[in-house]
């Protein structure tokens, strides 16, 4: 009897104070969760924000606009040197962006950014950078900016969705910086995906765009919508005023799309690489015929596993990682083809030994020179934009369509390419006898009057 009363006061100690020997199961389950983490109230919402918002952004923009008044011209020849100049105004603009690379590449809305002559970037966490913008695709409304950060600076990204990996009713977020405050985050439902594929150089609208009840505020354009894996699925864009409850934003696929052409060897280091890589898998979309990729066998289904000798985590440090070793040698790039494994060493080259005036004069029998401020008063052209035709070889396919020395080329293929290069590029991928779709402006003389007529033509290319 007395030992069975010791066996029950020994017992019942170890329940009021405990034995001081953890159990196996009940160690395991407190560790690696705090009492925090394991509340209720955290959610996979809430562990979503906490590991996306450090990686967005509020983009703050300053834009000079010079004008002058309607009685600008007036005043000046009657004033003549003692005249004042044109005049300066400051508009001031916010939005949002969302960091893509740790060392400070960044995406956003191009409409953000459009015209901004400085542009800062502040950070979740109170640190702020000047930026500028890298590239931009005014089409899909997107833009790559990168901050003058330190470049020994490791900063928090967010990774890309799979194309297409949406479910209509899921629940998403809509995350903001835009006021600099720490951040704006709204909650709704993918109502509608993009209703079609966005047709080649035609801005995007709310037929392209994701659709959410999630809450769009005031400058949070350019940031992130997420799922709740965390991944980025969309950039918002709008809000539809008219109705409550309408939200917008670009589809990650589209945002890839924008990235696999803009955000490039070309346009980082005007180095002609010929393929264009998708952001997601790397995979080889496109390869450009006898183009440097082509030339060392790259072929579009390849997907890259490695640049410049080694691993990559994401698509910019594949792109900058081929820039970066370009500019010393050939590039060696690690492919899977199928479920077979290479080494492809690709020469890039500086797009300014193809795509020149010589390409343009060899397609077509005529020099263009980009009109300029000096040219254009020169040529007596009001315009602020095109190509002046400067040279017209007799017999070539420009003098067979009747182009004229002095006329103004307004668009190629609908396209109104920034630099002889550009206009290169559009010519070079063309065949011999295939057409180029060519708007001319052309100026007209009767007694003191001018009269500007404009049309098209097209040049069969040589």
């Amino acid at each position: 009897m007395k030992n069975e009363a010791s066996v029950f006061l020994a017992g019942l100690l170890v329940l009021l104070f405990g034995s001081g020997i953890e159990s196996p199961c009940l160690a395991n389950t407190s560790s690696g969760m705090s009492g925090e983490d394991s509340s209720p109230r955290v959610d996979a919402s809430v562990r979503a924000v906490r590991k996306v918002l450090p990686s967005v952004v509020n983009i703050g923009t300053k834009r000079i606009v010079y004008y002058r008044d309607p009685f600008a011209e007036l005043w000046r020849d009657f004033w003549g040197r003692y005249y004042g100049q044109s005049r300066a105004e400051t508009q001031y603009s916010i939005g949002s962006g969302v960091i893509i690379s740790e060392d400070g590449y960044l995406l956003t809305n191009n409409h953000v950014t459009r015209r901004a002559n400085q542009i800062w970037v502040k950070l979740n966490d109170g640190r702020t950078f000047e930026a500028e913008v890298v590239a931009n695709d005014p089409a899909g409304d997107v833009a790559v900016l990168k901050t003058k950060a330190d470049d020994t600076e490791k900063l928090p990204w967010l990774e890309f969705a799979e194309n297409g990996d949406l479910y209509l009713g899921e629940t998403v977020l809509a995350l903001g910086n835009p006021f600099g405050l720490g951040g704006s985050v709204s909650k709704g439902i993918l109502s509608s995906k993009n209703r079609r594929p966005a047709a080649d150089g035609e801005p995007m609208e709310i037929a392209d765009w994701l659709q959410t009840d999630a809450a769009i505020n005031p400058g949070s354009s350019g940031g992130p919508l997420i799922n709740l894996d965390a991944e980025l699925i969309g950039l918002n864009v709008a809000v539809y005023s008219e109705r409550q409850g309408i939200g917008f934003a670009v589809p990650v696929s589209r945002v890839k799309e924008s990235l696999s052409e803009i955000f490039t060897p070309e346009t980082l280091g005007s180095l002609w690489f010929g393929a264009r890589i998708m952001p997601s898998g790397f995979e080889v979309a496109e390869v450009k015929e006898a183009s440097p990729a082509a030339d060392a066998g790259l072929e579009k289904g390849d997907v890259i596993t490695g640049g410049g000798g080694k691993d990559v985590s994401n698509y910019v440090g594949l792109i900058m990682e081929i820039v970066k070793t370009a500019k010393t040698g050939p590039v060696e790039l690690q492919i899977r083809r199928g479920s077979e494994s290479m080494v492809l060493n690709v020469g890039l080259k500086p797009e300014s030994e193809v795509f020149n005036s010589e390409l343009i004069w060899e397609k077509t029998g005529a020099h263009w020179q980009l009109l300029n401020s000096e040219l254009a008063e020169a040529l007596g052209w009001s315009a602020d934009y095109g190509f002046v035709i400067t040279d017209v070889e007799e017999g070539g396919p420009s003098d067979q369509v009747g182009l004229k020395r002095g006329f103004l080329i307004q668009s190629v293929d609908g396209k109104k390419p920034e630099s002889l290069v550009e206009a290169a590029k559009i010519l070079y991928g063309k065949e011999s006898g295939e057409p180029v779709k060519l708007r001319i402006a052309v100026k007209s003389q009767d007694g003191p009057f001018v009269a500007v007529r404009s049309g098209t033509t097209e040049v069969k290319v040589r």
